[in-house]
C-alpha cells in the first residue's frame, strides 16, 4: 500500500497536481522529515489475528488536525484503508472537502474473520457516511464494503513500475543452468500456504533431482517449515530469510518459476505482477485476490495448494513444457502492461477530476 501511495503522489505531482501524504509519525523514528509528507500524531505496531503486523495511529491532537486542514485547504482527500483506526475517522469528521476511499485488504475466509467483522462493522459504518467516492483494488477487496453500503465502488487495481522489472532473455529460452529454480517470496505464515508448496516440491524433486526451491522471507512459521523439510528429508530447499528489494529483483532474474500458494486473505497479487513483468512463469493459489489478477491464459497458473499431486503436476508442466512456457510468457508480457502505474494513475486522476467537477 505504501508503494502505491508514493507512486500516486509522484505521478500526480508530475501532472501538475499538488499532492501531500498525511500519516502518523512512526514511534521508532520521531526525527523523520520529508517534503510533501505531513506527520500527524504517532503510531504503533499492532499484530493482527492473521499473524501480520501493521502500524496504526494511536495518538492524535484534534486541534492539530483542524489547524492542518485549514492551512492546506485540500480539494480532495484520498483515504487508503479508511476503516483502520484512528486517523482516518478523525480526519473525515473534520474534512470540508471531497473524501475518496480506497480499500486494499480482504478479510480471510475463516471463522475468525466473521468474529472480527462483527467487531469492526460499527466503526466501519461510522466512517462510510463521510465518504463521497469508494474505490477498491479488486472485487475481493470490495467484498466486505459491499455488505455495508449500496454506494457504487469503482475498481482501480494496484499497479507496478514496469521499468523496474525487466524480462531476462534466459526466461524465454530453455535454461542452461544445472538446476531449475522455483522461487517463493513473502511472509512465512499459515495463510501463505508454504507448507503445501514444500509438500508438492517434495513429490516433484523425487524424480527431478535438478530442481531447487528458494524460500525468501521471514515470519512466525520459519522454524516450523524448516522442521517440515528436515523431517521429510526433502532435498534442495533453501531458506534465504528476509531479502532487500535489490535481492528480490536478482532472485526473480534467476528463477525459472515463481510460486505463491496463498490460501486466503489476498485482495490482489502484486507479487504475481512483479514475477510476470520479470518474465517468470507463475503458479498461484486459488484465492479470490489471485484469481482476479490471473485471468485469460493466466488461469492455467491457478492451483489448489492442498491438492499435492495436482500442485506437483502443475509445477512440472510449467517448468518443463517449453511450448507452454513460451505462450504463457508472451501472454504475460502484454497482459501486465494494463497494471503500469501510468495507467493506474490515469484512472485515479479521472475519478478525482470527475468527483471535483460533479461537486461544483
Amino acid at each position: 500500500m505504501q508503494e502505491v501511495v508514493l507512486a500516486l503522489q509522484k505521478g500526480l505531482n508530475a501532472r501538475g497536481h499538488s499532492v501531500k501524504i498525511i500519516t502518523p509519525l512512526p514511534r521508532d523514528n520521531k526525527n523523520i522529515t520529508q517534503e510533501n509528507i505531513i506527520f500527524i500524531g504517532t503510531s504503533t505496531d499492532v499484530k493482527s489475528p492473521f499473524h501480520t503486523t501493521a502500524q496504526i495511529s494511536v495518538s492524535l491532537n484534534n486541534e492539530e488536525i483542524k489547524t492542518m486542514l485549514a492551512k492546506e485547504n485540500f480539494d480532495l482527500l484520498n483515504f487508503h484503508e479508511p476503516w483502520v483506526p484512528i486517523m482516518s475517522r478523525q480526519l473525515l469528521t473534520r474534512s470540508k472537502c471531497l473524501n475518496v476511499a480506497t480499500f486494499h485488504a480482504k478479510l480471510p475466509e475463516t471463522v475468525m474473520s466473521k468474529t472480527i467483522e462483527k467487531v469492526i462493522t460499527p466503526y466501519s459504518k461510522s466512517v462510510l457516511k463521510y465518504l463521497n467516492e469508494l474505490t477498491a483494488v479488486s472485487d475481493a477487496a470490495a467484498e466486505y464494503v459491499k455488505t455495508l453500503t449500496r454506494q457504487a465502488i469503482t475498481i482501480i487495481p494496484n499497479g507496478i513500475n514496469l521499468a523496474k522489472y525487466k524480462t531476462n532473455p534466459s526466461h524465454i529460452k530453455p535454461s542452461s543452468k544445472n538446476k531449475n529454480t522455483i522461487l517463493y517470496i513473502g511472509r512465512l505464515e499459515k495463510r501463505k500456504g508454504i507448507k503445501y508448496l514444500i509438500r508438492a516440491f517434495g513429490e516433484l524433486v523425487k524424480n527431478n533431482s535438478n530442481l531447487s526451491l528458494i524460500i525468501a522471507g521471514e515470519g512466525p512459521d520459519r522454524q516450523k517449515l524448516a522442521t517440515q523439510v528436515k523431517n521429510n528429508k526433502i532435498q534442495n530447499i533453501k531458506f534465504v530469510g528476509y531479502v532487500t528489494e535489490a535481492q528480490k529483483l536478482m532472485l526473480l532474474t534467476e528463477a525459472d518459476l515463481f510460486c505463491s500458494p496463498a490460501l486466503y486473505g489476498e485482495s490482489f497479487g502484486i507479487v504475481l505482477l512483479e514475477a510476470m513483468a520479470s518474465g517468470v512463469v507463475t503458479v498461484a493459489g486459488n484465492n479470490s485476490g489471485y484469481i482476479s489478477v490471473l485471468k485469460e491464459m493466466g488461469e492455467i497458473s491457478i492451483i489448489n495448494p492442498k491438492d499435492t499431486n495436482e500442485f506437483a503436476r502443475r509445477l512440472h508442466l510449467l517448468l518443463f513444457d517449453q511450448h507452454l512456457r513460451d505462450l504463457w510468457q508472451k501472454w504475460a508480457k502484454d497482459y501486465v502492461k494494463q497494471y503500469s502505474y501510468t495507467k493506474i494513475i490515469d484512472k485515479y486522476e479521472a475519478l478525482f477530476n470527475k468527483s471535483i467537477k460533479t461537486s461544483k
